[in-house]
């Protein structure tokens, strides 16, 4: 059997959220992969969903390298779909390590951002992130700039094309498998 194309949905330290499209609808499949992941050491819990061919996995911090050691050793690893916005937030990450490699103050705030961001991820059960937040911010500036008397109402349009975006990024039954309930597998 060809190894399974993984990938990385979203990931902080202690959990990754990963995608099999192979697996979607598969349930026999997502739990064959599920048990190879719960024999690494270090596994404590792992969430299973057929429907949408994810896996939530929950593991020790402190065996972060050897978990990804671990993904990468046994599938054929490949990056998430991108758009636009990722690949311009990944030019804007690339430059920024590259800088705080090179100043002290780079550094700092860099390292500031990210602990802003992994604490919004935390807060929030990793549903939202600084991004999603940047942008909301963006959309209230520009409402409270433009106003509501403004000729052509861009802040409706900004309205209804954030809130259309947050509903589907938060439609219940991708969390859920056919009878409604997440399965968790215990390591």
């Amino acid at each position: 059997m060809a190894k399974p194309q993984i990938y990385v949905a979203h990931q902080v330290r202690g959990r990754v959220r990963m995608k099999i499209p192979s697996a979607k609808g598969n349930p026999e499949l997502l739990r064959q992969i599920s048990e190879t992941f719960a024999a690494a050491p270090g596994i404590e819990q792992i969430t299973l969903n057929p429907a949408t061919g994810s896996m939530v996995v929950l593991y020790d911090v402190d065996r972060h390298d050897e978990f990804q050691g671990r993904l990468q050793h046994h599938s054929e690893y490949c990056a998430p779909p991108q758009t636009q916005i990722d690949e311009l937030a990944n030019k804007i990450e690339a430059e920024a390590e590259f800088l705080s490699q090179h100043s002290d103050s780079a550094r700092v705030i860099l390292d500031f951002f990210k602990g802003v961001d992994r604490e919004i991820k935390f807060a929030t059960s990793n549903t939202v992130d600084l991004k999603i937040v940047f942008a909301a911010a963006i959309i209230g500036f520009t409402v409270i700039e433009v106003g509501a008397t403004a000729a052509t109402p861009v802040w409706v349009t900004l309205a209804i094309f954030g809130l259309n975006h947050f509903i589907e990024m938060h439609t219940p039954h991708a969390n859920q498998n056919r009878t409604g309930a997440p399965v968790v597998v215990e390591a």
